[in-house]
């Protein structure tokens, strides 16, 4: 608690005061860096006492290098209990950890500052990440480079500085990333969600994106023309969800060249070919939209001015009545789509051959209460998405035809007979406990999560062991700790697990996340 009365300083104290309040804040941050040495070094396989599960076959525990060449090596599931005891998860204890062991044994200019105050401790743990792929010798050559300036430039250009050092000091393993940066492609999928707005990440070959980025400028202009006013931006992310279905790309191409085609009077002269050399008028007249390449010829001329005119505003969104029977018509040109398709292919000839004449089916699962799905409004949330508005669920399924499977009544407890889990039952689990049930796990309970018994399995136990009341989802390093790491586990009710760490210290994991038990007397 701050006991000094902040109204009372003068603004000179109170900025004197807030320096020192962060000068207080980096020392306790030191001293939790020299709290993470110590306990590390009591984890060192040379000095930490025996125990069984030492050996790394069977998923037993290991020692590991978290810190990088010429760090000690430390026993693997000491992490976590250092976790739950900082409220963190095992991995980011790990790195915690790991920056720690850099600092003292490959850093040594840049701790020393740290210790003495002179550097931000966030700041020297991040040159440790950074020199994590350099050998103790080029990183000691960074740290001789960078230790006196820790402190006295932004850190922007501290990243730039140590970048530029970490290339001297090992240049063919700068050559050596360049070059591989060079080759990484792929298409990535952020993870977080804004609201119903996801990223995606492209690197692929320079041909491929622009012949990409042709066909969403084609599909923007083929929704413009069909009767969609959003901006050309909001366009191109809607051409993302089409392009996912090549059927229904190709006919709402079609149909929206046959529309211009009548739309548009040529007049005496011919329109200039696409490729001529003449530059496309914009909706604006004026200059082309940035990144937009019209596919569908010229814009109407200025005989359908009074179509324009009574057309809604570019960039102004449709009112309700409009916007449904908008969305009504891109539905039906998806409907005719795949019923042409399955026609001209054949569905059972396609069935017979392997061959798919419906674009794959996506599941997903929303999470709502009664009230939102008797009124159609409030707060929902999909999995793998998070928290969405009810009026964003349409948007998500799109246009196509979908299926409501029936409600999975979670408050039902299934079990069956056997060691092997079900999919029936891996499916209640992972509704159940989106999240994995360790001590500030992380991990989503996607598919291939492990389900560890909380009770061990017996053979020649009672009936129903393999149920929802007995089941957790845990990632493998978890799942790995809890069974050759001396941790316990115990469900106290249907909501609740129990941990205990190896040293006496409880924690309950709820369906509100991680909560520590006090406990005056931990088991050593």
């Amino acid at each position: 608690m701050f006991e000094t009365d902040l109204t009372e300083l003068s603004t000179a104290d109170l900025l004197a005061s807030a320096a020192e309040q962060r000068a207080e804040a980096n020392r306790r941050e030191a001293s939790l860096l020299e709290h993470a040495l110590e306990y590390a070094d009591r984890h060192h396989p040379d000095t930490c006492p025996p125990r069984p599960g030492r050996r790394s076959w069977q998923g037993r525990e290991r020692s590991v290098v978290l810190g990088g060449d010429g760090c000690p090596e430390v026993a693997e599931f000491a992490a976590a209990e250092f976790g739950a005891m900082l409220g963190i998860s095992a991995g980011a204890a790990a790195n915690l950890i790991g920056q720690a062991l850099a600092l003292r044994h490959r850093l040594p200019f840049t701790f020393a500052r740290v210790r003495s105050g002179e550097a931000t401790p966030w700041r020297a743990c991040r040159i440790a990440t950074a020199c994590l792929p350099l050998s103790q010798e080029a990183a000691a050559l960074v740290d001789k480079q960078v230790a006196a300036i820790v402190d006295s430039v932004t850190p922007l250009r501290l990243e730039n500085i140590v970048k530029a050092a970490k290339w001297r000091a090992d240049p063919d393993a700068a050559r050596a990333a360049a070059e591989e940066k060079a080759r990484e492609r792929g298409v990535y999928v952020a993870q977080s969600d804004e609201h119903g707005t996801k990223k995606v990440y492209i690197r692929a070959a320079s041909g491929d994106v622009i012949r990409f980025d042709a066909t969403i400028a084609g599909l923007a202009d083929a929704l413009k023309i069909l009767g969609d006013t959003d901006t050309l931006p909001h366009r191109r992310a809607k051409a993302i969800g089409i392009i996912a279905d090549p059927v229904y790309t190709e006919e709402l191409l079609r149909q929206a060249r046959a529309q211009l085609l009548t739309q548009t009077d040529p007049g005496p002269e011919p329109a200039p070919a696409r490729n001529s050399g003449a530059e496309p008028e914009s909706e604006s007249g004026g200059e082309s939209e940035p990144g937009h390449r019209p596919e569908f010829g010229p814009e109407p001329g200025p005989d359908d001015q009074a179509d324009r005119d009574a057309a809604p505003e570019p960039g102004k969104p449709l009112g309700a009545a409009a916007q449904r029977a908008f969305d009504a018509r891109l539905a039906q040109i998806k409907h005719d789509a795949h019923a042409a398709h399955s026609a001209a292919s054949g569905a059972g000839a396609g069935r017979r051959a392997g061959g798919r004449v419906r674009p794959g089916q996506t599941e997903i699962y929303v999470h709502l209460t009664d009230h939102t799905l008797a009124t159609g409004d409030g707060i929902l949330r999909v999995e793998g998405l998070g928290p969405l508005l009810a009026s964003q669920l349409a948007e998500l399924v799109g246009h196509g035809p979908y299926t409501v499977k029936p409600v999975i009544d979670l408050n039902d407890a299934v079990g069956v007979d056997c060691y092997e889990i079900p999919d029936r039952i891996r499916e209640r689990v992972k509704l159940i406990h989106p999240i994995e049930q360790f001590p500030y796990g992380t991990r989503e309970a996607d598919r291939s999560i492990d389900l560890d018994h909380i009770r061990p399995y017996d053979p020649l136990g009672p009936p129903g062991q393999t149920g929802t009341d007995n089941l957790a989802p845990l990632r493998r390093y978890a799942h790995r700790v809890k069974t050759h790491g001396r941790w316990k586990v115990r469900r106290l009710d249907r909501k609740t697990l129990e941990w205990t760490t190896p040293h006496g210290y409880r924690f309950h994991v709820t369906p509100t996340g991680t909560h520590r038990i006090t406990d005056p007397t931990p088991d050593p």
